[in-house]
């Protein structure tokens, strides 16, 4: 989502001032009679000040999408970052200065060509308090969309055509690492928690297809209800863009989350969701035996599972084959 620049009412109004000023000054310097001359000259600043505000503020309400008409992701992922309602209010809000200048311009013009040359300037500057008036009251919104434009300036661009495999695990279990690995996407990889603050995107071409590999940050076995935006970014791109599922089990539970809740996590997410699974453990690498004697409860789950090390590159190819045979099943927005 594109936002344009945001002005403050401060610099509303200076630019509307400054042109209407130059404008003021064409006027002076024409061959208008001498006595309509101080109307003209008045009448062009009103004209100027209010077309030049309006302009700006129907460039960021026609610049800005109309947010029911996108995807279901972004609205989701939209509401989630700065609220859904908040930006349709502070749209309408903008909507609403806009009719009321264009209201102002008609009756000041029109009262401005009416009046005598000593009442011209004076219902000038009556009009330009009445248009400082209308845009401070719009400055709580001029600040939420500035403040959106900055929040929403890395949203992600989604190809809703492609096959979508959406990697999911707990915090630090390895995600980003195997993103790097399966394609040319860059994702900050640290060992700490949350590293990945939002939806990272990595693309690769097989047999003609391609393929949309998505990686979300970290979620925590807790209700949902619970999760804060950064997981419920993990979320979105589950419920809305996955057609499969690569679910990502740290094996040696170096990540700090025993297998246990792990296994919660997976159970959870694939009660809710119901999609094509990829189970994949990783850290292969750091296993002892006693790790694996842990997964013989879990045996029947675990049968088709991939083993790999993300960080060692290690079958790395077999997750790429399992990725070509995932169908296309989320229904294009």
């Amino acid at each position: 989502m594109i936002i344009p620049t945001i002005p403050t009412p401060d610099e509303l109004l200076d630019k509307g001032f400054k042109r209407a000023k130059k404008a003021a000054n064409k006027v002076r310097t024409s061959k208008i009679p001498r006595h309509i001359k101080s109307q003209k000259i008045e009448e062009n600043r009103v004209t100027t000040a209010c077309q030049v505000v309006k302009e700006k503020l129907k460039m960021i309400l026609d610049r800005v999408p109309d947010i029911e008409s996108l995807p279901e992701f972004y609205q989701d992922y939209i509401d989630i970052t700065v609220g859904v309602d908040e930006m349709k209010q502070s749209l309408g809000a903008l909507n609403w200065a806009y009719g009321i200048i264009t209201q102002l311009e008609k009756d000041y013009a029109k009262r401005i060509r009416r009046s005598s040359p000593e009442n011209s300037t004076k219902l000038q500057r009556q009009l330009y308090g009445r248009l400082a008036s209308v845009v401070n009251k719009i400055g709580d919104d001029l600040d939420f969309l500035d403040y959106g434009k900055s929040k929403l300036r890395n949203m992600p661009t989604i190809k809703f055509e492609a096959v979508t495999v959406v990697i999911a695990g707990f915090p630090n279990v390895g995600k980003s690492t195997l993103l790097r690995q399966i394609t040319d996407a860059e994702p900050q990889v640290a060992n700490y928690p949350f590293t990945t603050k939002g939806i990272q995107i990595g693309h690769i071409e097989r047999k003609w297809k391609h393929i949309q590999i998505i990686d979300t940050p970290g979620l925590l076995d807790r209700p949902i209800g619970e999760m804060n935006d950064i997981e419920l970014n993990a979320i979105l791109a589950l419920e809305h863009l996955a057609d499969s599922i690569l679910f990502i089990f740290d094996i040696s539970e170096t990540s700090g989350y025993p297998i246990e809740n792990q296994m919660n996590l997976f159970e959870e997410v694939n009660k809710i969701f119901k999609k094509e699974m990829i189970l994949v453990f990783n850290k292969i690498d750091l296993v002892d035996e006693d790790k694996r004697d842990k997964l013989e409860r879990y045996e029947d789950v675990f049968k088709d599972v991939v083993e790999i090390s993300a960080f060692e590159g290690t079958r790395i190819d077999e997750i790429i084959d399992r990725m070509e045979k995932v169908e296309k099943q989320v229904q294009i927005m």
